[in-house]
């Protein structure tokens, strides 16, 4: 479980960190505004993506098992942590996250690290995707600048309140969006390597500045940021409130263990490099522990954001050091100037985020797959959309492995009636 970065520096050099230095700035570039973005998302103060992508990011790079991998909030935490802060108050999240990190490290102690082939690859991408649909439909109301006071967490519910509410679109939320979607779209196609996202949101928030349009901002809704980490500290538990908060917990230990091991597989084959899947999970659990004692939010192993890092040259895991303190610089620095980003043009970054996450691109090859992967795949998709997570995960992994044993073609155990 050694930690990549003592690997890596032993042949460091200037060249390296020079790579790393330019990495890590354009990775914190893409970082703030999803950051940001995902956290309102969560239903929790923006300030606390902020957090998780200092604390949690640098955690996981200088304990990680993998040599580029970037960490932070990300949007598969979104729909589990909506729900805890709704039920149990932002105390309550910040609970089960240290709850979480406990349980990732007690599973890289029982080198935990490479069970994730046991998981269904049809149960992976159906929550996956319906995870994306929530994500996706929870960023209506800003996107078209609906006038909704609250919004339901339940998937029709929510629908239902989203149309009633269609007389109330705003011609100018829906321009700085459209308008913002369509800037990242044109960077990402023109400049690859350019960490467009920051800049989309930048100029249509300062255009609608300028032109003063009428579009809710990140200080107008809550507040200015704040201009620096908050002290660490314990939350309030005790003992009912830690059964209550349990398999919430499980349940971010989970998504933070499969997204980060995820994560580290792809950075593998794009790098042609072998992580340390229990040093990744220890990472985890202590980097959601120290997101948890700054009031952050879970924090895991970001696939797009470590494919940006790659791509932008990052060789080593002070390319994650080096984004982390970006992220913080700029909250010490320009906090002002952050909280005056649209929340449209947030709203059509996570849309866009959503798309992404969905793989639309893989949506004929699964419906070439045999009939019953694509039968739990669905499965796992519509519960997680119109139930929980929990059940969602909990009932697509025993149908998975039921369907597992069932191609094994295991032949029936020896029963003999019990003597009563």
């Amino acid at each position: 479980m050694k930690p990549k970065i003592l690997t890596t520096m032993r042949e460091y050099s200037p060249a390296l960190f020079r790579a790393d230095l330019i990495a890590g700035i354009t990775v914190a570039m893409v970082a703030l505004p999803l950051s940001l973005a995902i956290a309102i998302a969560s239903g929790a103060p923006p300030s606390t993506g902020i957090i998780t992508a200092v604390v949690g990011g640098f955690l996981i790079s200088l304990l990680g098992g993998s040599r580029v991998q970037i960490g932070g909030p990300t949007g598969a935490f979104i729909v589990v942590v909506y729900d805890v802060i709704a039920t149990h108050g932002l105390s309550g999240l910040i609970l089960a996250t240290l709850m979480a990190g406990l349980i990732l490290i007690a599973a890289a102690l029982l080198k935990a690290g490479n069970l994730i082939r046991l998981v269904p690859e049809p149960v992976i991408n159906g929550f996956t995707i319906g995870i994306a649909i929530i994500i996706g439909t929870s960023q209506l109301k800003d996107f078209f600048g609906l006038q909704i006071e609250n919004l339901p967490a339940e998937f029709f519910p929510k629908i239902e309140a989203l149309w009633t509410a269609r007389d109330t679109l705003s011609g100018a939320a829906l321009a700085v969006g459209l308008g913002t979607l369509a800037l990242i779209l044109i960077l990402r196609r023109l400049l690859p390597r350019f960490p467009g996202l920051i800049v989309a949101v930048g100029v249509t928030s300062a255009l609608a500045l300028l032109a003063g349009m009428p579009v809710e901002t990140i200080t107008s809704r809550f507040g200015e940021l704040p201009r620096g980490l908050p002290m660490p500290s314990l939350p309030q538990m005790n003992l009912a409130l830690v059964s209550e908060l349990l398999p919430s917990a499980l349940i971010i230990a989970f998504l933070a263990g499969i997204e980060s091991l995820l994560s580290a597989m792809v950075a593998d084959r794009m790098i042609a490099g072998k992580h340390r899947p229990n040093a990744e999970l220890m990472a985890q659990g202590f980097a959601n522990i120290g997101s948890s004692l700054f009031g952050g939010l879970p924090a895991t192993g970001a696939i797009a954001r470590t494919a940006t890092n790659i791509r932008a040259g990052g060789k080593t895991p002070v390319a994650g050091l080096v984004h982390a303190l970006t992220v913080l610089l700029v909250m010490l620095i320009a906090a002002p100037v952050a909280g005056r980003l649209a929340l449209p043009a947030l709203a059509a970054l996570l849309m866009l985020t959503a798309w992404n996450m969905a793989e639309p691109h893989r949506w004929r090859s699964y419906l070439a797959e045999r009939r019953s992967d694509l039968f739990l795949m669905i499965l796992t998709m519509v519960l997680t959309v119109v139930a929980d997570l929990t059940i969602a995960i909990g009932t697509g992994v025993g149908v998975g492995l039921a369907l597992r044993l069932q191609r094994r073609d295991v032949p029936p155990a020896d029963w003999t009636p019990p003597d009563r």
